[in-house]
């Protein structure tokens, strides 16, 4: 197979996350092109400005296809129809401190999408924990905010308050998660991005859920399948954890890389004040790459 440009893989990226935004688009209607729109021009604005700042041209940096990923992934990480502003702040922390600041494309050593949702995660909690009511009347709590803060319920009540999560019910959770992982396993198949870290993230969070989970009462940690398919975790896996330029070349780094985003994700999931932690797991994950992608020394003592 001929080597693809970094455009042309930029763009099968963003074919991959159609299955997402279609599916987002069914439960929330138009909230997530309303994001789009607003990330898109905010990218092509912050990308043309940190441009000339850098004294490169400008069509060069608007063509590689990196802006247009990034804002496509923020755009569905947000809830839908986040505001504006929100959404402006995200595009400008991620290309302008998590790329361009470095840089540029290449250079950066934590993914910009990332950064940009970390940084209004942590500056706009409450529009980031407010999700509007899906078209079909499903509750805008999400899942994972639900079973944070269930004071004491079983968890069979809190698939009750959730309105139908588990075993692939109603809940548009579940079919965004299963959206992203088809796209996912998409770019796996066209061998476009290292499936050892989704692998391994997946993995990690399935057996420290299996070891917190005692069948459903009050002060269980949540099962293997509620921690795969709530959130945003298999967009996080495949799409966020997956930024080549940010994680470890070496097949052992990627195995570690995606086992220290599920021990940490699953951490603050668990006993953090967030109901979910991969963005910070990814963050603190991409300044351990160089770290990872060291050989491993074995010492011989006698």
């Amino acid at each position: 197979m001929a080597t693809l440009t970094p455009r042309a893989i930029m763009l099968r990226v963003l074919a991959a996350l159609v299955p997402g935004f279609v599916v987002a688009s069914h439960f929330y209607g138009p909230g997530y092109l309303a994001n789009l729109v607003i990330a898109l021009a905010a990218a092509a604005l912050v990308e043309a400005g940190a441009a000339r700042a850098r004294g490169v041209p400008v069509a060069p940096v608007l063509r590689d296809g990196s802006a247009l990923v990034t804002a496509a992934l923020l755009a569905l990480a947000l809830p839908p129809g986040t505001p504006w502003h929100v959404v402006a702040l995200a595009i400008a922390a991620g290309l302008g401190l998590g790329k361009h600041l470095y840089g540029g494309l290449g250079n950066n050593p934590f993914n910009p999408a990332v950064v940009g949702y970390a940084v209004v995660l942590v500056s706009f909690p409450g529009a980031l924990a407010t999700w509007p009511a899906a078209i079909d009347g499903l509750s805008g709590a999400t899942a994972l905010t639900t079973f944070k803060y269930r004071e004491g319920q079983t968890v069979a009540d809190v698939w009750t308050a959730a309105n139908g999560f588990g075993a692939l019910g109603g809940h548009p959770e579940q079919w965004l998660n299963l959206a992203f992982l088809a796209g996912g396993l998409a770019l796996a198949r066209m061998r476009l991005l290292a499936w050892r870290i989704p692998a391994a993230l997946l993995g990690t969070l399935g057996v420290l859920a299996l070891a917190g989970y005692d069948q459903g009462s009050s002060s269980s940690l949540g099962s293997p399948l509620f921690h795969w398919f709530s959130g945003g975790t298999m967009l996080a896996a495949w799409f966020f954890a997956t930024d080549p330029v940010t994680h470890p070349a070496s097949a052992r780094g990627q195995l570690l890389f995606g086992c220290l985003i599920g021990i940490i994700a699953f951490s603050i999931r668990s006993f953090g004040a967030y109901p979910d932690g991969l963005a910070f797991a990814i963050l603190l994950a991409n300044g351990c790459s160089a770290w990872l992608d060291r050989p491993a020394r074995v010492r011989l003592h006698g």
